[in-house]
Order: C-alpha cells, then sequence, then structure tokens
C-alpha cells in the first residue's frame, strides 16, 4: 500500500505551491489535500483550484475569516480531527499563512513528520503575522525546503531541528510552466482595453497596511497622485472591507485612471503582471513573480523577506512613503537583463520530491 501524505493550504499562494507538488505527489503516495478555508471566496479559492487543474480538496474546513486566535484554534481543533482519522506518514505546509501554522502544530503535537514548502524566508520584522508563523513553523519541521541561499543561511543561524534542503522556490516552477499559457489564453488585456507596458499593477493587503488607517490613506494617497499611467487594482476583499470602513474607497473609485477588478485567476494575473509597466505590492509572492518576469516592483514595506530581489536591483522598498512611492513610479527603472536566477531555476518541485522519496 502507498504511504500516505497530507497537504494543508489555506490561500491562494498556498494552492500555486501546492499545484507544483501535486502531480509528482500523486504518481507515488495517496495524497491528500486539505483545505482549511481560509480563503472561502470563490474568486480566492474554488477558482483557483480550476484554472490550476488540481483536484477538488478532499476535505475542506470552512473556518473562514476571523482574528488570528479563532482562526488557528478552529483550524487546529478541525485539522486534529483529520489527521487523527487520515494518519499521514507526512503532512506538508506551504508559505507562510495561519493555515500554514496551524498544520504544523496539529501536526507536531500529534508526533506526525512535517515538510514545509518555503522555509527560512525572513523578513525579521515581528509586526509581520506572516514573519510569527515562518519562524514557529521551520522550528517544528523535520524537512525544510529554502528557496534561496539566504533562507538556508537564516535556518543555520537559528539552530533549526530539521534537515535542510536548498531547492529554489516553487513558485518559479509555476511561472515558467504558465507564462506562455497565461499570454496565450488571458484575454484580460482585452476585457479591460488596456495595452501591454501602459500600465502599473497595483496589489496590497498586509495587515499593517489595511488595518492602520494612516499607512492605509498614504497609500491611496500616493495612488490618486500618479496621473500618466493607467493603474489596474485586483482588489482583495479584506483591502475592500478596509477602504470602505475609512471611507477611503470612493477616492480610488472615481480616480479616472484606476481601473478597480475583482481578485483575477492565475492566468489572468500572470498575464497583467508579465505586461506590466512597474508593480507596485506588498505581497511577498508578487515580489518573486516581478523578479522572475523582469519587471520592476515597488514594495509599500521597508523590509522584504526576498531580499535577493532587492539586492538585484530589481525591487525597491519604500514603505507607504508618499514621496518614495512616487518617484519610484517615475524613476525606479533598473535594467533586468541579469540571470535573476537566485529564486532558482524552475526544478524546484522536482528536488522537493526526491527528497520526499528518500526520506520514505
Amino acid at each position: 500500500m502507498s504511504k500516505k501524505i497530507a497537504s494543508i493550504v489555506g490561500v491562494r499562494p498556498n494552492f500555486v505551491k501546492l499545484a507544483a507538488l501535486n502531480e509528482l505527489l500523486s504518481e507515488k503516495y495517496e495524497h491528500i489535500i486539505v483545505h482549511t478555508g481560509q480563503h472561502y471566496d470563490f474568486e480566492l479559492s474554488k477558482i483557483f483550484f480550476e484554472c490550476l487543474e488540481l483536484p477538488s480538496p478532499s476535505y475542506n474546513l470552512e473556518v473562514g475569516s476571523g482574528t488570528h486566535g479563532y482562526q488557528l484554534g478552529e483550524m487546529i481543533k478541525r485539522l486534529e480531527r483529520v489527521l487523527t482519522k487520515e494518519k499521514p506518514e507526512l503532512v506538508i505546509v506551504y508559505g507562510d499563512c495561519n493555515s500554514t501554522l496551524a498544520g504544523a502544530l496539529t501536526a507536531v503535537k500529534l508526533h506526525m513528520k512535517i515538510a514545509h514548502v518555503e522555509a527560512g524566508y525572513r523578513s525579521y520584522d515581528k509586526t509581520m503575522p506572516e514573519e510569527i508563523n515562518r519562524i514557529l513553523t521551520d522550528h517544528v519541521s523535520d524537512l525544510l525546503f529554502a528557496p534561496t541561499r539566504t533562507a538556508v543561511n537564516n535556518l543555520n543561524k537559528e539552530n533549526v531541528q530539521g534537515a535542510i534542503y536548498l531547492t529554489g522556490d516553487v513558485m518559479v516552477d509555476m511561472l515558467v510552466k504558465y507564462k506562455d499559457a497565461a499570454e496565450e489564453k488571458s484575454k484580460i488585456l482585452v476585457r479591460l482595453g488596456i495595452d501591454p507596458k501602459s500600465y502599473i499593477l497595483i496589489t496590497f493587503h498586509r495587515e499593517n497596511n489595511v488595518e492602520v488607517k494612516e499607512r492605509l490613506t498614504n497609500i491611496v494617497k500616493a495612488l490618486t497622485k500618479i496621473k500618466h499611467y493607467k493603474l489596474v487594482f485586483p482588489i482583495h476583499p479584506r483591502t475592500k472591507k478596509a477602504l470602505q470602513t475609512t471611507r477611503l474607497y470612493n477616492k480610488l473609485k472615481y480616480n479616472k485612471n484606476l481601473i478597480i477588478i475583482p481578485p483575477l485567476n492565475y492566468l489572468d494575473f500572470i498575464k497583467l503582471e508579465n505586461n506590466a509597466l512597474k508593480i507596485i505590492t506588498d505581497s511577498g509572492g508578487v515580489q518573486k513573480e516581478a523578479y522572475v518576469l523582469g519587471v520592476p516592483c515597488i514594495t509599500l514595506r521597508n523590509t522584504t523577506e526576498v531580499i535577493e530581489t532587492v539586492k538585484e536591483g530589481l525591487n525597491i522598498l519604500t514603505d507607504v512613503d508618499i514621496n518614495k512611492i512616487l518617484n519610484a513610479v517615475e524613476n525606479f527603472n533598473p535594467k533586468t537583463d541579469n540571470s535573476r536566477k537566485a529564486l532558482g531555476e524552475g526544478n524546484a518541485a522536482f528536488k522537493i520530491a526526491q527528497v520526499i522519496n528518500d526520506f520514505f
């Protein structure tokens, strides 16, 4: 009988990372997908499974949104029931969301082996919930799949107990696999009536950017002062809610050169990223994708876990300083002709699968 592996996911970036590995794992093992329901909107969840050709989850725990304490508590309770029933030989967690930490804590308490895909990223900013999730998950994991040399160094400095493997980042695998398909199949530019390299793509949803009114106000002020470019803004539900609560939403909505659209599937989003003149974001995943695609990235944070993108000159950290953001929009024009291999070469999933095979 084949060994059993459980993958625990909960948010869009998790689904992308899972998609990189799913086929390789399902060939050899009984692979159970457990969706915590952390992202429960159709646009944020089911549409991604369809677009990435992932099978429906074996379990959907339907935890939904809430405070960190509520989410973690409910996830652990519900995951414990599933893992106790299924008894997987390995539990895989992905990235740095609450589902990641809940999966790791549940598994370690049940004395199950844990693999962490995307281990060792550090922003060294503990006000970010993701940073806490990353650190705690890494310290209870048995197999740590580090995407970069910096991530390996971070794990060694912290003396983690698990085995560390430099694999590259699975998000690069997905970009390599889907970039051409996105260019060919996605009609997002036609639907929006925009030309390639004529617009700036905007995404922001980090807790301290949307929940702190002063920071959110600064971002909105900066965006309304950008006059020379079209701005395309696929809006995250959390961001939309915060903008409406603070009555800032209309300032963006009635801005003639800003197009607000619902969250997108993976192919549409990759197409928008690849054809953007620049990207303004606070997302770690988007910083990585911009780097691989060679699109200049302006990051609304003062630290980043993907430090290679800054060191190689394709990413600039402006925090929410209005002048710095506007200056970067006008003047940040890095050359993109270097090799951009710091996050791997698109074979991370293969390396991870090999380690798992050896592990068994």
